[in-house]
C-alpha cells in the first residue's frame, strides 16, 4: 500500500517536473535541464530499469543542442537581416544583458526576462551596426529586428527540443 502511494506520488512529481520544464522552455529558460534532471532522477530511483545510460546521454545531447540553438538564434536572426558578424555577437551579448537587466525591472515573473532578452538582442545588434559598421539608423534597426525575431525563434526551437526529449524518454521507457 505505501509503496503504491510512493510510486504514484513519484510519477506525479515526475510529470509535474516535465510540465514545468516545458513551460520554462517556452520562455527561454532552463527547462530542458529540468527535464533531463527529472528523467535522471527517475532512472536512479528505479535502478535504471526504465531509463538507461544511453537515454540520459541522448537527452544530455539534446539539452545542449537546445541551448546552442537558442543562444545562436538571435545572432542568426541579425545575420539573416543583413547584419555583420559583430552584430551577431552583440545580439547574443545584448540578449544576456537585457535578460539580466529587465528581470528585476518588470516584476512579472519571467515576462521581464523574455522582454529584456528580446530588447537586448535588438539593442545589441542595432548599436553595433549603427556605431561600428556605420550603417544608417533604419538599416541598423532592421538588423536589430532580425535579432529580436531570432531570439523568439530560438525559444520556440528550444521548446521543440524539450518535446523531442520527452518523446525520446517515452520511447526508451
Amino acid at each position: 500500500m505505501i509503496s503504491t502511494i510512493l510510486a504514484i506520488t513519484g510519477w506525479f512529481a515526475f510529470g509535474l517536473a516535465i510540465l514545468i520544464g516545458l513551460l520554462l522552455d517556452m520562455v527561454g529558460l532552463f527547462g530542458n535541464w529540468i527535464i533531463l534532471g527529472a528523467v535522471g532522477f527517475a532512472a536512479a530511483l528505479t535502478g535504471f530499469d526504465h531509463f538507461g545510460g544511453y537515454t540520459l546521454l541522448i537527452l544530455l545531447g539534446l539539452a545542449i543542442l537546445g541551448e546552442i540553438l537558442e543562444a545562436g538564434a538571435a545572432g542568426a536572426g541579425a545575420a539573416q537581416f543583413g547584419g555583420s558578424k559583430g552584430s551577431m555577437l552583440w545580439a547574443i551579448i545584448g540578449c544576456i544583458l537585457g535578460a539580466i537587466l529587465f528581470t528585476p525591472l518588470i516584476p512579472i515573473p519571467i515576462v521581464g526576462t523574455i522582454i529584456g532578452a528580446c530588447i537586448g538582442s535588438f539593442a545589441g545588434a542595432t548599436l553595433y551596426e549603427f556605431l561600428q559598421a556605420k550603417k544608417q539608423l533604419h538599416t541598423a534597426a532592421w538588423v536589430g529586428m532580425g535579432a529580436a525575431m531570432g531570439k523568439v525563434a530560438g525559444m520556440f526551437a528550444k521548446t521543440l527540443i524539450g518535446v523531442i526529449m520527452i518523446a525520446v524518454a517515452a520511447m526508451m521507457y
